[in-house]
């Protein structure tokens, strides 16, 4: 469906409101979380779900995260663990996104796991989506609010470019803080980090007391595609120069950096920045070159996004 009059709804109760009635309806929104915009619908109504992978192109084996307003409506979807609920007690509202087995009498449609026996789920802490929540007053299926394997969005603006036409409306609450996905663990053996995100690894295996698992084989969990986030021209990462023809996204102190993610190296003001620069830089046809970011903290997300929009297309 690509007729459509996508509405623009202000943050305001009126905006809330027609939100709301829109999800009820079965409609799609895009809304801000703290991380990225995302598209939602109601998580208990198939119909809706399937417009989710219609709007986005999204392959239906790729997972959808659940957004849900709180840690009990968390429970009552999923086999809650200690170790969720030490973690939903440390880090939720806020940037973690849980893998848990699936109840048998969950009432959400199929099509939000993929067919997989587990969920995963999350408590946003963007102030706006939590209204939005409360106001629906259910579970929300809500990948990001993009064509699927693009770069994500962190405006309004950027959802517009993507999915106009293809969607009910798009609630404007501004830029997002955080500008990459949630970090997911896995949680139905042992903490696994199945997607590095907006919450640093390191903190999760602290408030856990124990070292985190890397990802198995497969697709468990949103994200995990090897093709994602990618714009439209191709891209080099860890450049230490600019070669002809190049256009350079730089961190840290960078000469001749056409945007710089952070020019005084700092991850999270970089995280914050990465989506909305790749839009700016991405024309479709130069070849985009990317300064070497660390590898700890946020940077093992950074890098995770990089690498799978750098990733060879199929």
């Amino acid at each position: 469906m690509t007729d459509l009059t996508t509405l623009r709804l202000d943050a305001d109760d009126g905006g809330l409101d027609r939100a709301a009635a829109i999800l009820r309806a079965g409609g799609l929104v895009a809304f801000p979380t703290e991380t990225v915009y995302g598209l939602g619908a109601d998580a208990c109504n198939g119909r809706a779900v399937a417009r989710i992978f219609a709007a986005k192109g999204r392959p239906r084996f790729n997972p959808l995260i659940v957004h849900l307003a709180d840690a009990q409506a968390a429970r009552a979807l999923v086999e809650w663990s200690d170790a969720a609920e030490a973690l939903a007690t440390r880090f939720w509202p806020g940037p973690l996104t849980l893998v848990l087995p699936l109840l048998p009498d969950s009432p959400l449609s199929p099509l939000v796991t993929a067919g997989l026996p587990s969920l995963a789920l999350r408590v946003p802490a963007h102030p706006l989506a939590r209204a939005l929540l409360a106001r629906f007053g259910g579970p929300v299926a809500a990948p990001s609010a993009n064509p699927s394997g693009r770069i994500s969005p962190t405006t309004a603006a950027h959802v517009a470019a993507g999915l106009s036409g293809r969607i009910e409306a798009i609630l404007d609450g501004g830029p997002c803080p955080v500008g990459v996905e949630s970090t997911i663990l896995g949680l139905t053996d042992t903490p696994r980090l199945l997607r590095p995100g907006g919450l640093a690894s390191e903190e999760i295996a602290a408030a856990l007391g124990q070292p985190l698992a890397p990802s198995g084989p497969g697709i468990s969990a949103p994200g995990q595609l090897a093709s994602h986030y990618a714009p439209a021209a191709p891209m080099r990462l860890d450049a230490t120069e600019k070669l002809p023809g190049e256009r350079l996204l730089g961190f840290g102190a960078v000469p001749r950096a056409d945007l710089n993610l952070s020019p005084a190296g700092d991850l999270t003001e970089a995280a914050a920045n990465l989506f909305a620069m790749l839009h700016r830089i991405d024309d479709g046809s130069t070849a985009i070159a990317v300064s070497p970011i660390p590898e700890t903290g946020l940077g093992r997300a950074i890098n995770d996004r990089l690498r799978r929009a750098a990733a060879p297309r199929g």
